[in-house]
């Protein structure tokens, strides 16, 4: 039985498609034009995207935002329990000057942990704040990392490149997540699309 020469030409137009189509990544989330892949790998252990949402002020988009765990995670507590590698993925959406994103940051952390904590990682907060005026300011288009790597700690990074050296100690990566996740987070809508409700 012969086949048209057409058909076998569209079926190997089809398998190239398919082929090409297995080797690109996959998106999970799309958020303001901004794709977040369903996997990603952190300190050798695939993570997977949590939720993503879009941090509005006023009418400006500021940045989209996801939230990557080993595994899929529905409540604050469990998200903040949470074992091995976890990732916050920053996609910046308009210029902001680094006194601005270090001031929004600090007023979330700050917002959303209590005297004592905050007492418990000053010398963090303190570096996390050194780091942020070693950048200049953040470029439409920018992404900023801030990891939680196991026996190493909170590893922040500019467009894949290292800032700053990683800071030891879980409790401050928690504080920095509960600017997002915590009872004030910076943005109310944020919150449950990092939480996998939206």
């Amino acid at each position: 039985m012969t086949f048209p020469r057409r058909t076998i030409l569209k079926s190997a137009a089809a398998a190239a498609l398919l082929a090409v189509a297995s080797l690109q990544p996959t998106f999970a989330a799309e958020v303001a034009g901004v794709k977040f892949d369903d996997t990603i790998t952190l300190a050798g252990q695939p993570l997977k995207l949590n939720g993503a949402g879009l941090r509005t002020k006023v009418i400006f988009k500021v940045y989209a935002l996801g939230l990557y765990l080993t595994e899929k995670k529905t409540t604050v507590a469990d998200v903040l329990a949470a074992s091995g590698p976890r990732r916050v993925q920053i996609v910046v959406l308009r210029e902001l000057t680094s006194e601005e994103f270090g001031k929004a940051f600090m007023a979330g952390l700050n917002d959303n942990t209590d005297q004592a904590e905050r007492g418990k990682i000053v010398p963090q907060t303190k570096q996390f704040g050194e780091m942020f005026a070693a950048i200049p300011a953040l470029k439409k288009g920018d992404t900023l990392t801030v990891d939680w790597i196991p026996n190493s700690g909170t590893q922040v990074a500019l467009n894949g490149k290292n800032v700053g050296a990683a800071l030891p100690d879980v409790a401050f990566y928690n504080a920095i997540l509960r600017i997002w996740l915590g009872d004030k987070p910076v943005d109310s809508s944020l919150k449950p699309a990092l939480l996998g409700e939206k």
